[in-house]
């Protein structure tokens, strides 16, 4: 408690203790504990809220911010801070609020951060969440971040069209397993590359893609989108970046679109490779486009909806793998980078 009366208490939070370069480990980040930390929110001209974290979700984009950018280079989001929480999407409640949208106890996902309790000043990245019934830690996925980036990046970005070849790497991912449910639901054919057998199965006998791959087992990947796909790809919803961008560049039918959501071959590698077969794009009339589904925030009411009406359903399989406390989210956000991961990976802390 503080001189002037109020609650305080000890948050816990995940920070970030060198940069790192290559793979990481979980000896890059420590959980420290900080006392006396106020549980009310700023009062004055800034609107504040103060969220109980009770899911932390686990995102490949993060690896980016723990490498030390001094040379310009384009980044999505700024470094992470040594010694300060790690910076991520969250669900949690609501415990204080000057901001007169939120109030104490309303249940929340957004960007917050790695710890049990994060004052919240920039709000235009919370959202109240609508469908409680639902298990909340689906906020973290299928109905937060992960499901809008998923649907945005098929719908606005690649505009699939009833009948055509959907093509999706790490399709067993998080974003790739509700990419490809979406494009069934859009009436698409669609497969899927994966790092094993079982996500494989998965793929087509729990999420319903017409044919799936181990991308790992495939030595000409030309060869296998060829077999996969013998008429050819109308969009190809890249996670993954590298030889198999390449190699489905080459398997485009004219018109196509490729979808750049993700490249997470990339992101450990001292120097990122380059594409070899860009030229395709301009006999085959190609639209290729990255995006970020914070640039949409203004659908998301419509995706939340939609999406709660695709599960309730049964349309929307959701697999999660969820570790249970901030301790271990060190090594379930570096298990990402291993392959072992099926589904959202995300720590549940309260």
């Amino acid at each position: 408690m503080t001189a002037d009366g109020e609650m305080t208490t000890t948050n816990k939070k995940v920070v970030l203790r060198r940069y790192v370069t290559g793979y990481p480990t979980a000896e890059d980040m420590e959980v420290v504990a900080t006392p006396g930390i106020p549980l009310r929110a700023l009062r004055g001209s800034t609107a504040a809220v103060v969220v109980k974290n009770l899911y932390l979700s686990c995102d490949p984009w993060m690896r980016g911010r723990m490498t030390r950018h001094d040379d310009g280079d384009a980044v999505p989001a700024d470094d992470f801070v040594l010694g300060e929480a790690l910076v991520n999407y969250t669900v949690g409640a609501v415990v204080d609020s000057t901001h007169p949208e939120f109030s104490a106890g309303d249940l929340v996902w957004g960007m917050s951060a790695w710890e049990e309790y994060t004052l919240v000043t920039k709000t235009e990245g919370l959202f109240k969440i609508n469908h409680p019934e639902l298990p909340l830690s689906y906020y973290t996925g299928v109905l937060g971040m992960t499901g809008l980036t998923a649907y945005v990046g098929l719908f606005e970005v690649g505009k699939p069209k009833g009948g055509e070849s959907i093509f999706v790497s790490a399709a067993a991912g998080a974003v790739g397993q509700v990419v490809g449910q979406l494009a069934k639901i859009a009436g698409c054919y669609v497969v899927g590359s994966a790092g094993s057998g079982e996500k494989v199965n998965l793929l087509k006998n729990e999420m319903g893609f017409d044919d799936a791959f181990n991308y790992k087992e495939e030595k000409d990947l030309d060869a296998t989108l060829r077999r996969c796909l013998p008429g050819g790809i109308d969009i190809y919803f890249d996670n993954v970046g590298g030889t198999t961008l390449d190699a489905a560049l080459l398997r485009m039918k004219p018109g196509g679109r490729v979808v750049i959501c993700g490249m997470i071959s990339q992101y450990n590698l001292p120097e990122h490779e380059g594409v070899r077969n860009l030229f395709c794009l301009i006999p085959k009339r190609i639209q290729m486009e990255g995006f970020a589904a914070m640039d949409y925030y203004h659908l998301y009411g419509r995706f939340e909806k939609e999406m709660a009406g695709f599960i309730k359903e049964g349309n929307m399989s959701v697999i999660e793998d969820v570790v249970q406390g901030i301790e271990k989210a060190p090594d379930a956000l570096i298990g990402l980078f291993s392959g072992r991961i099926v589904g959202k990976q995300l720590v549940a802390i309260a």
